[in-house]
């Protein structure tokens, strides 16, 4: 896989995972953990901005998120280009829509996906230090930095850095740093926690 695409599957990782954040944020691992444990569904919508050295301007996307406790989630981009990644009950699947048709994708970028979101569930759950392939380090000011610990991951992304809001259960951005000219930025709007959410979400198009 391209190192764009490895780059973008762990930018979608830390994106969900941040939506997940600041209930109950605090400066310790264990006051993650525990204000992750009251985090039982997520609904939020996102701005997404890719920079890029060669480009005048980034290429923005918009979409919304949902997430169930605790491993059903919903990612999906509205514009420019229309595609949903599901999960539910262990099994994962991509979606574009285009002119009005829903079309799975089934390519080979799947398996490392279902990676990714075994990952997401890790980081959904507050557990950023036990990820075995990020150092994470909590600074001031509310924000949290995830660096590569094996220069594979370093040759895709530099750093993961995260910035909460002060308001409980909300984050307002994610940075992800492929190098000091190439970053993506997200920032989080109209954030709710624990809203109710059927089962349906992560498992049908509609």
């Amino acid at each position: 896989m391209k190192k764009t695409g490895i780059a973008n599957l762990f930018a979608t990782a830390v994106m969900l995972a941040a939506a997940s954040l600041g209930a109950g944020w605090a400066d310790t691992w264990d006051d993650i953990k525990a204000g992750a444990g009251k985090v039982t569904s997520i609904s939020a919508e996102f701005t997404q901005e890719k920079h890029l050295k060669i480009l005048v301007r980034p290429l923005i996307s918009k979409g919304v998120l949902y997430f169930q406790a605790p491993h059903s989630l919903r990612w999906e981009y509205r514009s420019p280009i229309q595609s949903i990644l599901l999960s539910h009950n262990g099994k994962t699947k991509r979606y574009i829509r285009n002119a009005g048709k829903v079309t799975e994708d089934a390519g080979t970028s799947l398996p490392a996906l279902q990676v990714v979101l075994h990952e997401i569930t890790r980081w959904l759950n507050g557990r950023f230090d036990e990820n075995p392939a990020f150092i994470p380090h909590v600074e001031t000011g509310r924000k949290i930095v995830l660096t590569p610990k094996e220069q594979n991951y370093a040759r895709m992304i530099q750093r993961i850095e995260l910035f909460l809001s002060d308001r409980p259960g909300i984050v307002k951005s994610v940075v992800i740093y492929e190098d000091e000219n190439s970053f993506t930025k997200i920032e989080f709007e109209n954030v709710v926690l624990n809203p109710p959410l059927l089962d349906t979400l992560f498992q049908e198009i509609e």
